[in-house]
């Protein structure tokens, strides 16, 4: 299927998937101690989002120039895409952190963004293995996704039940209940890359 030579797609998805692998650690590594550290948590992740989006492009251009891609052209397109709302999920998040003034980081906020960073190693991992012909491996790269995002189910049920429990300041419930949703979403996100994947891997197999 692929090219013995670095296939330009290739090149480029793995380059998103590799930008959105160092945004989850950004984001996952970060120490939030004071409001002014969320102004800088927020720009980095800007960053990396801005960058994210420069390669967006980059894949469109190349699909309008190219006659021939390495697999069909809606799934290149699909899985850019669906890797670049991860990005952009993260992007969002980090801007309600900023927004709510957030720094109090809680264990149900570290579970989230520890699954997201390993849904992120496991679509780096993935999308590296679309260079060679053997796509099969990229299937249990599919499945550890998948049991990220189910563990983020469970965390947010967990995360909304404790805080409807012991919040008793309404406004802060709503805060907080957004942030929690907000990183289920990106687990969400994350299995529609896996699902991208699978689609490839049953079309090129």
């Amino acid at each position: 299927m692929f090219k013995h030579k670095k296939d330009k797609f290739t090149i480029l998805l793995n380059s998103i998937a590799v930008n959105l692998k160092e945004s989850a650690d950004y984001f996952a590594d970060y120490k939030l101690k004071n409001a002014s550290d969320l102004k800088v948590f927020y720009n980095e992740m800007k960053t990396f989002e801005t960058k994210g989006d420069e390669l967006i492009h980059e894949v469109i251009k190349e699909l309008n120039q190219s006659f021939i891609t390495p697999i069909e052209r809606e799934d290149i397109l699909a899985l850019a895409m669906s890797m670049d709302d991860v990005l952009d999920g993260l992007e969002e998040t980090a801007a309600m952190f900023e927004m709510y003034s957030i720094i109090n980081v809680d264990d149900y906020m570290l579970k989230f963004v520890e699954a997201i960073r390993g849904c992120s190693v496991e679509i780096e991992r993935a999308v590296d293995l679309l260079e060679t012909k053997k796509l099969l491996p990229i299937r249990e790269h599919v499945i550890k996704i998948k049991d990220y995002e189910t563990a983020c189910d469970g965390i947010r049920r967990q995360s909304i039940k404790h805080l409807f429990v012991t919040e008793k300041d309404p406004i802060q419930l709503i805060k907080l209940k957004e942030i929690y949703e907000s990183l289920e979403q990106i687990a969400d996100f994350c299995q529609d890359v896996a699902n991208t994947l699978e689609t490839i891997i049953m079309k090129n197999a």
